[in-house]
């Protein structure tokens, strides 16, 4: 392997979906899994490919009980192209042996390249080279070629590609009872002798699509069409020695696109104006080669190889193509079907490393909330309060859509799922539009659909309190928290704990910034604002008294998870470690035996920790001082020491979570959890949830963690503050960044010095801001800074 690619060797049917997952292909209008084009779904392979923000929505029998999910919709396949000798059964790795096989994702290129040798029998070898691409420039275009090379004979060999709308979504094994037939309506034909193009719909949200694909042979090409698949046969005559090239050329367009009239016409339209293979590939390099000048990150070592590939994920998921688009983040990315590609809080993760490279793409998925705010207040409305109230998880409208029932693999069972009661969401997007806003310097947003979405959260909030008269506070009762694994009191019927710190912490700071950005908006503008939503003095202080005097439980000198969390009972850790080995799922585990994790003192992930994770030492500070409370560091140091002993790690996001918390307080020890946010995906460290999909707000988080963790970097009042704290084991590494109109800002930390390169521009310098010191960088110029001991 090089620093700029990924490679498998061998076949192996056991690994293949996570090889897929992390071999997908996409540009940020669609994706594809990297499947093998000669394989079927089935039980070791899953060929799917997934357009940005085309969701379902039915109804299945589960449990006896009818129960609504919306998913993520599974496309037509376009990758079929399979193979054989004349009257020979098609050639697969599962049936014909293999001599040698590879995989190599190439990340500079965003290309996928496969190689593999068939052993025919008689000593006679097939040797197949294949290029994918989905193409980065034309967000509507991907493209096959497939290289056949006759090894110790020669003769004819069969080749068909097809276009496939009879698929499914069946890529989650435990989604299994739920109905995953998504696509309807589904016609085929020939537009060309060398072009065939499949349409459908889906069945509720009435989405059209169209696929068109062209193939290019030395040998003449015939289509032949079905219900569902068509396909186009040649027969190539290989000469042994020598290689036959088939190119496949394909189109997607959905009716959700603009400037189009018919999908289907787009498609066909643009697959015949398409060039051949080399001149696509082309230019798909040129629009690669400038995404990673933007996304410039150079780490040493097998870190940085991680990272990189991290970073292609991302830039495959949410690109410059995804700032035309009304989606979200979606938390597996476009890689797979876990938790049906809803939207989470994991833009929480991805939005800040974005804001520094791609503002455009974060101002797109800021506005996908904007979008739903009404459906956030209707929902709010529902609950029997005031302002905006966002779902846990959400898809095409903004509603709900956490499940009801989640299934517990290792007892069978379907459980009541209580995890829309994280209602904390709407304070990650309160923080999103903060953090976009002061890193972009785009004031016009601020002002406009970043306030109406702040005021409606901190409203949300301030009617959410109940004033407690025995303790002279307000309080949030009946949430679930970051955790997850806590959803209830032992022993209780309803759901929901009280007070949980990380939810109530980050609502006083909803409130604090928005009375702040009220204080400061135009004159104009917030009178149009206070018209529209009939806010008054008397809701302003009501939201200045809950902001400075949300309860935030303790015990121990520690900061409690929520009130009573220090009454749990300790879960007797080695005693499940030995028994289980792998606990990161303790819920599971506990509920297969009859017991409930409710019970003990087990997280799932950071929870307290995040406020660690959002804030600097001196924001968190001052936000506790604002409550009312004294946080000094030795009581964080305290509970952070508290619930690293008792967290099982079950997200990907904990360790990540941990290691940047870590690397500014015991930096020792910080180098543990910033591998496993690492090794998360690539080594399937969840086991067998990678091939269900990349965990992207991980991915994310780790360049995040370079970007602004390791670093300190904060974008506030107008000004770059850096206070770096770089790791024995990361001590010299650098990136590049957009900060307020200056393009490719480079910053680089190695051996106690810090670079600032700032490209020539018109634009004003920057205020960079150190521990004890400040310097403006002006435009054209390089500051070379020492950094304290």
């Amino acid at each position: 392997m090089t620093d700029w690619s990924w490679e498998y060797e061998g076949y192996k049917p056991a690994d293949e979906r996570l090889r897929e997952s992390l071999c997908t292909l996409g540009n940020g209008y669609f994706a594809t899994r990297g499947a093998l084009p000669e394989c079927a779904a089935d039980e070791v392979h899953y060929p799917g490919t997934y357009v940005a923000g085309i969701y379902n929505r039915l109804t299945s029998d589960v449990a006896g009980r009818r129960v609504e999910n919306e998913d993520m919709v599974n496309v037509p396949n376009w990758l079929p192209l399979r193979f054989r000798l004349p009257g020979g059964p098609w050639l697969t790795p599962d049936t014909t042996p293999v001599l040698t096989h590879g995989l190599d994702l190439l990340l500079a290129s965003g290309m996928l390249e496969r190689r593999t040798r068939y052993d025919l029998g008689e000593g006679r070898v097939l040797s197949i080279r294949q290029q994918r691409l989905v193409h980065m420039g034309d967000p509507h275009m991907a493209a096959l070629r497939t290289e056949f090379t006759a090894e110790g004979f020669s003769g004819e060999l069969e080749v068909e590609a097809a276009l496939d709308g009879g698929v499914t979504n069946a890529g989650v094994a435990r989604y299994g009872d739920l109905d995953g037939h998504h696509l309807t309506h589904v016609h085929t034909g020939t537009a060309t002798p060398d072009t065939v193009w499949l349409r459908c719909r889906t069945r509720t949200s009435d989405i059209r699509i169209g696929m068109a694909a062209r193939l290019t042979a030395d040998m003449p090409v015939v289509a032949d069409s079905d219900d569902s698949r068509t396909t186009q046969h040649t027969r190539l005559y290989l000469t042994d020695g020598l290689t036959a090239t088939v190119d496949k050329t394909v189109a997607l367009h959905t009716s959700r696109d603009p400037a189009i009239s018919d999908p289907l016409h787009a498609a066909v339209d643009r697959v015949g104006r398409s060039p051949g293979f080399d001149d696509l590939l082309e230019s798909h390099l040129t629009a690669w080669d400038q995404l990673w000048r933007r996304a410039e990150l150079d780490v040493p070592g097998e870190s940085g190889r991680i990272l990189r590939l991290h970073l292609f994920h991302v830039l495959q998921t949410l690109s410059p193509h995804t700032a035309d688009l009304d989606v979200g983040v979606p938390a597996r990315g476009l890689h797979g079907e876990a938790y049906r590609g809803h939207v989470f809080w994991d833009e929480l993760f991805v939005l800040p490393y974005l804001n520094l490279h791609f503002p455009e793409v974060s101002r797109a998925l800021l506005r996908y909330r904007h979008r739903r705010l009404e459906q956030a207040r209707i929902a709010a409305s529902s609950a029997g309060h005031r302002g905006a109230m966002y779902p846990w998880q959400s898809g095409s409208d903004g509603r709900e859509e956490t499940q009801q029932l989640h299934l517990n693999p290792r007892s069978g069972r379907w459980l009541p799922d209580h995890s829309h009661l994280q209602h904390h969401v709407g304070s990650a997007i309160a923080y999103n539009v903060w953090q976009y806003c002061e890193a972009s310097g785009d004031m016009e947003f601020l002002h406009t659909k970043g306030a109406e979405m702040l005021l409606q959260i901190a409203r949300f909030w301030a009617d959410r309190a109940v004033y407690d008269e025995s303790l002279g506070r307000h309080r949030i009762k009946g949430v679930v928290g970051p955790d997850e694994y806590h959803e209830a009191y032992p022993g209780s019927e309803a759901p929901g704990l009280d007070d949980n710190a990380y939810t109530n912490v980050t609502a006083a700071w909803v409130l604090v910034r928005t009375l702040e950005l009220l204080g400061t908006l135009p004159e104009p503008r917030r009178r149009e604002l206070v018209e529209r939503t009939g806010l008054d003095g008397g809701e302003l202080e009501q939201w200045e008294d809950v902001s400075r005097t949300l309860h935030v439980p303790f015990h121990r000198g520690v900061i409690s998870q929520f009130e009573g969390y220090g009454e749990l009972a300790e879960l007797p850790w080695e005693k499940y470690w030995q028994r289980y080995g792998d606990i990161r799922r303790l819920d599971r585990i506990l509920e297969a035996e009859g017991d409930s994790v409710n019970h003990y003192k087990a997280s799932k992930q950071a929870d307290v920790l995040m406020l660690g994770y959002l804030f600097a030492p001196a924001e968190l500070r001052e936000l506790f001082r604002r409550l009312g409370y004294r946080l000094d560091d030795e009581m964080w140091r305290r509970t952070v020491d508290y619930y690293m002993h008792r967290t099982s790690h079950g997200s990907t996001l904990s360790g990540l979570v941990h290691g940047w918390v870590l690397a500014r307080c015991r930096r020792t020890e910080a180098w543990k959890f910033v591998q496993e946010a690492l090794q998360g995906d690539i080594a399937d460290v969840q086991g067998g949830t990678t091939g269900e999909g990349i965990h992207l707000g991980a991915m994310a988080g780790t360049l995040d963690l370079v970007q602004r963790g390791l670093t300190g970097l904060e974008t506030r009042g107008g000004a770059l503050w850096l206070d770096p704290v770089p790791l024995p084991e990361l001590s010299s590494y650098g990136f590049a960044l957009r900060y307020q109109g200056h393009w490719g800002v480079r910053l680089r930390l190695e051996r106690g010095k810090l670079e600032i390169a700032v490209p020539s521009s018109d634009a004003s310098p920057i205020d960079v801001r150190l521990p004890g010191r400040a310097v403006a960088v002006d435009p054209g110029e390089t500051a070379l800074l020492e950094l304290p001991d």
